[in-house]
């Protein structure tokens, strides 16, 4: 089965209160329903590139601190204690053992003295959107996520505006955290002026994000067929060529029981419009998401030039990751959401050559790789230690190291990208950094700048970070001009939008999905005598 299921399960969760608030709602009228048309963003949206522009900074020269540099011929990491790198444009000029005798006229300077230079992380999934529901799905079940939260029943409420406002605070949400990059499974393609807003957002950010246009049939709303020209519109705006955001393409219905000619379609256009990335869900085992490398590769569109990401591949098989590597394709651990989620990740641990790492939905959980590669880091020395205590025996080493979580945050996520010049500091390498403050109470006498900040640190410390050589965040605070503004619009956008799911009953799980029984786990008790303190959702 592909995603389809999903799509009939999340709307039938929640199909009366659907058509009883869409009826209701001023954001969408019957009309609109059926042709996937929403309310024009240009009146507002073409407004804000003009001041949320990151701010320029041409020439800088970070000296005097510590820099987490990448080695090319050992593919990793390179301590250099007061060292120094010179940033022109959007690119790394020099990285430096000490200060160089000479810089560049009119540059600016920045003294890193117990600071940490790293490169900015990657996140190889996302779904940026969905920024107004934030804190309204603490308990979920992706099966209720699905009726509640996803794109299946989002279309009937909101409107382009509200997608651009909440992409851009989610963008600025990870731009803060140090993420300077991230493959966006863009799911708000549900009209050619929702797909506009979140593409604009993304550039208007400043961020560097793999833009991936969701290619799914919508009931009610639209069909894979209406979004062809859709993209190629996209493909065409100007805004591209002078910003780090690229156009990429997200699909679920790989397998099984494809769409064969409607896969063909887009990969037609995938490779007439040279889009940067392929993404899609990989979730196997009783969820029946497959979307597998064994799917795409019996298409005979594994082997291409064009990076294809598989997110999650919670249930990956031996002769799927053999194909991985085989084709150097990438898969997306996104630890917290497949904790949080129930999706799982019993054999991630064993494909951490072809991995990268992701977040998946920032409503629910953290937004920072920080948090997800610190996790993804104890879960699998948990997994590995276990396996030798299951056995009577004691561990004698540590199997993970903080270097190998690094990695996966940085360098590892611009090869599934296949993009060289990102996730690393050399000579050449796209200009994204981030500044770690070593002073901070958290950080104050490290020694391992990699320990600091993989198992110290958090985004309170994080001082700065540059994306393509521009400034996003400095002296601890986003520097993009307007974005108070752009603030303020979001949470009135926020505000209307959270009012609508306070009112919307929480659905009932199905009996089954995809076939399989839906039952409850055991439920955790944590309060001593009667009742187990569950609670409730405060919203």
């Amino acid at each position: 089965m592909n995603y389809s299921y999903a799509w009939k399960i999340g709307l039938s969760l929640n199909q009366d209160v659907i058509a009883e608030a869409a009826s209701a709602s001023p954001q969408r009228k019957a009309g609109e329903l059926k042709t996937g048309k929403m309310r024009p963003v240009n009146t507002i949206v073409a407004i804000l590139p003009a001041f949320l522009t990151a701010v320029s900074a041409g020439s800088i020269l970070f000296k005097g601190g510590t820099v987490v540099a990448f080695d090319k011929q050992t593919q990793g990491l390179r301590v250099i204690r007061n060292g120094a790198v010179l940033v022109e444009d959007d690119r790394i000029t020099g990285v430096f053992d000490s200060t160089p005798s000479k810089t560049p006229k009119g540059a600016e300077v920045v003294d890193m003295t117990g600071k940490i230079l790293t490169p900015g992380f990657i996140d190889t999934h996302r779904h940026g959107w969905q920024t107004a529901f934030k804190t309204m799905a603490s308990n979920t079940t992706l099966i209720e996520f699905f009726g509640r939260y996803s794109s299946f029943v989002a279309p009937f409420f909101w409107n382009a505006t509200d997608v651009y406002d909440s992409q851009l605070a989610g963008l600025y949400e990870a731009l803060n955290a140090g993420v300077t990059s991230s493959l966006d499974h863009a799911t708000a393609t549900w009209s050619k002026d929702a797909a506009e807003a979140g593409l604009n957002a993304s550039i208007d950010s400043g961020a560097r994000v793999f833009y991936g246009f969701s290619f799914a049939n919508i009931s009610g709303v639209i069909t894979v067929e209406q979004l062809y020209p859709v993209f190629r519109d996209l493909a065409k705006k100007s805004a591209l060529k002078k910003s780090p955001t690229t156009l990429g393409i997200a699909y679920d219905g790989w397998g099984p029981n494809p769409n064969v000619p409607e896969i063909h379609n887009i990969m037609a256009l995938a490779k007439e419009l040279n889009v940067s990335v392929i993404t899609t869900h990989s979730l196997q085992g009783p969820w029946g998401f497959n979307n597998s490398p064994e799917d795409i590769h019996a298409l005979n569109y594994l082997n291409i030039s064009i990076p294809i990401v598989f997110s999650h591949a919670s249930f990956l098989t031996p002769t799927g990751a053999d194909l991985l590597r085989q084709t150097n394709q990438y898969i997306s651990i996104t630890p917290e959401s497949e904790m949080h989620y129930g999706q799982g990740h019993p054999v991630s641990y064993n494909i951490q050559d072809q991995a990268s790492l992701g977040i998946d939905t920032h409503i629910t959980f953290s937004t920072d790789i920080l948090t997800q590669s610190r996790i993804w880091l104890q879960q699998t020395r948990y997994e590995r230690y276990l396996d030798v205590l299951e056995q009577s025996k004691l561990p004698g080493s540590n199997p993970m190291s903080a270097e190998q979580a690094f990695i996966l945050a940085t360098r590892s996520g611009a090869l599934a990208l296949r993009r060289d010049d990102l996730g690393a500091i050399f000579t050449g390498a796209k200009a994204d950094l981030v500044i770690f403050d070593g002073n901070s109470p958290a950080l104050l006498g490290w020694v391992d700048p990699v320990a600091a900040v993989i198992l110290h640190a958090s985004v309170g410390d994080i001082e700065g970070v540059l994306v393509d050589g521009k400034w996003v965040k400095k002296g601890g605070k986003i520097v993009a001009k307007g974005w108070p503004k752009a603030r303020e619009r979001f949470l009135a956008s926020a505000k209307r939008l959270q009012a609508v799911w306070r009112e919307m009953p929480l659905p009932a799980p199905p009996p089954e999905f995809n076939g399989n029984p839906v039952v409850d786990p055991v439920r955790i008790d944590t309060l001593r005598g009667p009742g187990d303190g569950y609670g409730h959702i405060h919203i």
